[in-house]
């Protein structure tokens, strides 16, 4: 695939950075993605390999080395296309998946894997500047009618693919747009939301109805789950209308740290920080937001969410950030005869560390201190693994300065509510319960409800919610017509 020699002559080429002393004055996207040349040389490094393992490693089973090929020899068009076929929305993933397909490139088992993920980006954005990338109506009509609830990455991809096989589609979120973490989790730094505006609009050139601000079920008394619902829907009055619903929503339940001092003002959810910025910058006034002015912001939580804070953080003008992990600091390289084709544990610096972040490693929060009700400081103490478990080092105890406290520590399960309106049985972990088959898949213990996305599989990547969608698209099509042309 691509240039026969090209591994060996050329070098992995990263796509670049703006500075970040300019990036920090505004919330638009930084990088600087290959121009077509620099894609050419990237894709001619694809070897032919024997085996793809990057396929496996794609949780869409993208046909990457297709489409590096027709990237190598011009064919951006036919690239678009057999990028398509295997993925709904390669600019979401082209800008945020963290590229498992790279982790298990043949290349990185002795040298720097083939920029898969870059070669996506530029491909997706040569199709829109080119126009490829146009609304695919059904050729027949089902007469069948499916609700899907939840916008996310997985509603979206689901509800396309159900319109494609020509069921009337509707497509129900809870806030006042479209898009579920990819519209208020993710900042628009990473990924700015004209990409989900564009895709909506031709969801909606296929025949999806979107209709935002609608809550079915209803929400728990004590949630903090962003909820901005005009109105609300019954779960009954979903199964009556339709012929089948699709639940998709996300994880949003976030990981608490119960610890002395937790009910101080000044310690918040990320998903009570993250969303805020986000409706600032789609021009909504908020009263009160959640700013890091001037403070001493401290995140808990090494991840995703945790690096977002920090870039949030940052560009608010905080005094200074401080994000702490748990765990003890990974290797700066991972061991490949080891862990490839899988992901591998490393160190992981992101672009908003590289803005200004002083990261802690093996550090447990051990109580929040305040003054007159208000977040002052917090208590820490080192931690190491003995006997498998995570145990306080004496003598290590600490006390840093902060004024704010972002929890940023993953999600543990959806909103129960929803679950328990349509009746829908959990898993252990809280999450819907529901097999992955290929035969009856993603089919609750519900009559004629599904579920797919992070709503049954817990907290996971973007690209692993669209491959859902995809497959329970298949499984809900199948469900109504008896058998399915849908890709799974």
């Amino acid at each position: 695939m691509g240039k026969v020699t090209g591994f060996m002559e050329y070098q992995r080429i990263e796509e670049g950075y703006k500075p970040p002393a300019e990036r920090l004055k505004h919330y638009k996207e930084f990088v600087v993605g290959l121009d077509d040349g620099k894609a050419k040389l990237q894709a001619a490094r694809c070897m032919d390999c024997g085996t793809p393992f990057c396929n496996n490693g794609c949780p869409v089973n993208n046909i990457i080395p297709d489409f590096n090929d027709l990237v190598y020899r011009g064919d951006w068009k036919n690239a678009s296309a057999v990028l398509h076929s295997t993925n709904n929305f390669p600019e979401f993933t082209g800008r945020i998946c963290p590229a498992p397909c790279e982790a298990a490139c043949t290349l990185n088992v002795n040298d720097d894997a083939v920029g898969i993920k870059s070669v996506e980006h530029a491909i997706i954005d040569r199709a829109w500047d080119e126009g490829w990338v146009v609304p695919q109506l059904p050729k027949h009509k089902s007469g069948k009618k499916v609700a899907v609830v939840g916008s996310g990455p997985a509603g979206l991809a689901a509800s396309q693919q159900l319109a494609r096989a020509g069921h009337d589609v509707t497509l129900f979120e809870k806030n006042d747009r479209v898009g579920g973490l990819l519209r208020y989790g993710i900042p628009d730094f990473k990924m700015e939301k004209s990409h989900i505006d564009r895709r909506v609009k031709q969801l909606q050139a296929e025949g999806v109805t979107v209709r935002t601000g609608v809550l079915v079920g209803s929400l728990p008394a004590d949630s903090r789950v962003t909820n901005w619902a005009r109105e609300t829907i019954s779960a009954e009055q979903l199964q009556k209308d339709f012929d089948a619903v699709l639940l998709t929503g996300g994880a949003e339940q976030s990981r608490d740290l119960p610890m002395p001092g937790r009910d101080l003002d000044g310690v918040y959810f990320a998903m009570e920080f993250l969303p805020q910025q986000n409706k600032v910058n789609a021009g909504d006034k908020l009263k009160n937001q959640l700013r890091a002015d001037g403070k001493h912001v401290i995140v808990i939580g090494g991840g995703d969410t945790g690096s977002d804070c920090v870039g949030t953080s940052n560009r608010h003008g905080a005094a200074s950030v401080t994000q702490f992990e748990v765990m003890p600091q990974p290797p700066v390289e991972e061991n490949r005869p080891l862990t490839w084709p899988y992901w591998p544990l490393k160190l992981r610096t992101s672009s908003s560390h590289d803005e200004g972040c002083v990261r802690e490693f093996a550090v447990s929060t051990k109580e929040f201190v305040g003054k007159n009700g208000k977040l002052t400081g917090l208590k820490t103490v080192h931690v190491e693994f003995k006997d498998g478990k995570l145990v306080e080092v004496p003598g290590t105890e600490k006390e840093y300065k902060a004024d704010l406290v972002l929890l940023a520590m993953g999600f543990v399960h959806p909103v129960g509510t929803v679950l328990e309106a349509f009746g829908v049985d959990k898993d252990a972990r809280g999450n819907a319960k529901a097999s992955t088959d290929f035969n009856g898949g993603y089919a609750t213990n519900a009559a004629k409800v599904f579920t797919a996305g992070d709503m049954r599989r817990g907290q996971s990547l973007v690209v692993w919610a669209i491959r859902e969608g995809r497959q329970a698209a298949r499984a809900v099509d199948q469900f109504l017509m008896g058998c399915s042309e849908l890709p799974r």
